[in-house]
């Protein structure tokens, strides 16, 4: 079994019920592997760390940046509690190394990592709230991604690929693109969507994702390379 004291030295907190901490690096796929362990998998924890995680931020950006207005503050949050930003993190914390998954979950290093490492990274914060309060989660998020918003801001990496293809679609060619879901395959708690991205008629380009919103960012990623729309 994973000696999560390494993973408390590394993020400084001392947990009172380690069990938390273990369902929180606990995947699905885990659970289905071992039957009758006798602890659940982290998607509860996930579900309140992704609460905790959004009332975190917005605390943050909104007292970081007074004159800046509604608009601007919910995109900075999003980018800062997208996907790719929040699994950087918890690779920064190694979480990977914790993981519990099921054999062919820990053969997979491409994007389903992505997308496990940051449900981890939700799970573990609300395993944090749960065990030692708001106050103490809302102090790892600190550590884990608020030196990340500055760089952010100047560098305007708070603008998403989705965002910024429609920008430059409607400035471009006056068309407001729009997403189409080609596929959906697996089980409910592991789908993948593919979806693709259209001005009017035309297909300008396609990608999968482990959620629909997730996908079309990756279409928009690919749109933006296809027509030489670069911005950022």
């Amino acid at each position: 079994m994973k000696e999560f004291s390494k993973f408390e030295e590394l993020i400084g907190v001392k947990f009172k019920d380690q069990n938390l901490l273990r369902q929180a690096f606990t995947h699905r796929s885990y659970i289905n592997e071992h039957k009758g362990l006798g602890w659940e998998h982290n998607e509860r924890l996930e579900f309140l760390g992704d609460a905790v995680l959004e009332l975190a931020v917005t605390e943050y950006l909104y007292e970081k940046y007074p004159d800046k207005p509604e608009g601007d503050l919910t995109s900075f949050r999003a980018a800062l509690v997208r996907t790719t930003t929040i699994s950087e993190a918890a690779s920064d914390f190694n979480m990977e190394e914790f993981l519990l998954l099921s054999k062919g979950e820990s053969k997979d290093k491409g994007r389903a990592r992505q997308y496990i490492l940051a449900n981890t990274f939700e799970a573990v914060i609300g395993a944090i709230h749960l065990d030692r309060g708001y106050g103490k989660s809302k102090e790892f998020i600190e550590k884990a991604l608020f030196h990340r918003t500055d760089e952010m801001v100047e560098k305007g990496l708070w603008i998403d690929d989705k965002s910024l293809f429609q920008e430059k679609a409607q400035e471009e060619v006056g068309i407001t693109p729009f997403y189409k879901v080609l596929d959906e395959k697996g089980p409910d708690h592991d789908k993948e969507f593919e979806v693709a991205v259209f001005l009017n008629d035309e297909q300008v380009a396609k990608a999968k994702g482990k959620s629909k919103q997730g996908a079309e960012q990756e279409a928009a990623k690919n749109a933006l390379k296809t027509k030489g729309w670069s911005g950022k």
